[in-house]
């Protein structure tokens, strides 16, 4: 466990002091399809992205602008997103990054795959619901 730290990684889950968790549940590189999605709505600056990523994602905590960049790149090397350098706005030039073909086919196919994942989710729900004699 990390002092002073939130969850990290692939655990989302702490003990903030014994038998109390601090549970952040989350689904994992659910970033990725949330990015595509918004470049599928139209061509955004890393900035616009950073902002508007928590109205897909439901993460009310920012993503940090190193990891998006970092993300954008690897796409970028994969042919699933394009930039270009954007002039025309007032300020210093700004990447815009647009989203390929490839990267249509990438959204449409965790398009396809999420809902198995919102079953999975939707099965422990209700399971937990149905639970008998149990406190919450």
């Amino acid at each position: 466990m990390r002092g002073g730290r939130g969850p990290r990684g692939a655990r989302c889950r702490r003990m903030v002091r014994p038998g109390v968790w601090e549970v952040q549940a989350r689904v994992e590189r659910f970033v990725e399809p949330a990015l595509l999605l918004l470049l599928a709505e139209r061509p955004r600056h890393g900035y616009d992205l950073v902002e508007r990523l928590p109205e897909v994602t439901g993460d009310t905590r920012r993503v940090d602008m190193g990891n998006l960049y970092r993300l954008l790149r690897a796409l970028e090397r994969e042919d699933v997103v394009a930039s270009s350098w954007d002039e025309g706005a007032a300020g210093p030039a700004r990447r815009i990054y647009k989203l390929t073909e490839a990267g249509r086919s990438l959204l449409d196919r965790w398009a396809e795959s999420l809902p198995a994942v919102r079953s999975a989710v939707d099965a422990f729900i209700e399971r937990y619901e149905r639970r008998e004699g149990v406190s919450t």
